[in-house]
């Protein structure tokens, strides 16, 4: 009787026991899943941030390919690209937890949006340009005949212009110079001697001309004596790539008329010699003649 009941709390112990143990299993069970859980929550996995990383490098690939047919676009496109290539460089020093991960594939999202309506609108721009192409290539044995004929008016037209210009060109001419002595009295005495002159009269006339233009015109005139010292204000007027050294200038309102102009040259101890006198337009010589103190 007594080991009956022996047995019988025995087995009582054993299946509380058994029923501790199974709780305790499933306890731990729970706990390693949870743990496991928590885990993959916390640092995501290697594949999503792999996967992410193809789909970026799938989209720069495409803007690559659209930048590469050079449309209006390619400004724009070029700067989306520029945001793929920082979320790329972002997601490579990431690391790659759940919540990082579900950011980036949120922009990753975002950015892709943007490219599919930046596709749609550079499609439509390249149909557009296709169809302009046509348009040109369609019109292009009119255009060459009208540029044929535009080449023969521009070169008729050149060619009037050049006659137009000679026409309004300004001629000069008794282009004079004589040496004067001045007397106190303010007379002047024409001199053939260097050591009496004490100014140089310079004269020429600007001959009429219907079609020139009217305004003021101004020359330049320089004198050099005989040892080629250039006389008077010795200033010097660039025009283009070339420089004249002048004695003075001289400006007249020309009116399609003839016109007189005559002007003194001040100065002291003339050289004896020969002595040679310019007239200059700008920087074209007009008119020359020279002339001999004894």
């Amino acid at each position: 009787m007594e080991n009956q009941k022996s047995n019988s709390n025995l087995k009582a112990v054993i299946a509380i026991l058994a029923v501790l143990l199974v709780g305790s299993l499933v306890y731990i069970f729970k706990m390693t899943s949870d743990a496991k859980a928590l885990q993959t929550e916390l640092t995501g996995t290697k594949s999503d941030k792999e996967s992410v990383m193809k789909d970026l490098e799938e989209l720069k690939a495409r803007y690559d390919a659209a930048i590469a047919e050079n449309t209006s676009m390619s400004d724009e496109l070029i700067a989306e690209r520029e945001k793929v290539v920082n979320l790329m460089s972002d997601l490579k020093k990431s690391k790659g937890d759940a919540a990082s991960m579900a950011k980036y594939k949120s922009q990753y999202f975002t950015l892709e949006t943007k490219m599919k309506s930046l596709m749609v609108e550079n499609e439509a721009l390249k149909k557009d340009n296709a169809k302009l192409t046509v348009q040109r290539d369609s019109t292009v044995t009119v255009l060459g005949e009208s540029r044929k004929y535009n080449e023969v008016l521009v070169g008729q037209n050149q060619d009037l212009a050049k006659t137009v210009e000679v026409a309004q060109k300004l001629t000069v001419s008794n282009l004079k110079t004589a040496a004067y002595k001045l007397r106190s009295s303010g007379k002047q005495i024409e001199t053939e001697k260097a050591r009496k002159a004490d100014v140089l009269k310079i004269s020429f006339n600007i001959n009429e001309n219907k079609v020139a233009k009217q305004g003021d015109k101004t020359y330049y005139v320089q004198v050099i004596d005989s040892k080629n010292n250039v006389l008077g204000e010795k200033k010097t007027q660039s025009f283009g790539e070339t420089s004249l050294t002048y004695s003075f200038e001289t400006t007249v309102k020309y009116e399609n008329k003839s016109v007189d102009v005559s002007q003194d040259l001040p100065g002291k101890n003339f050289e004896k010699g020969t002595y040679f006198v310019n007239v200059f337009d700008q920087g074209e010589l007009v008119s020359k003649s020279s002339f001999s103190l004894k």
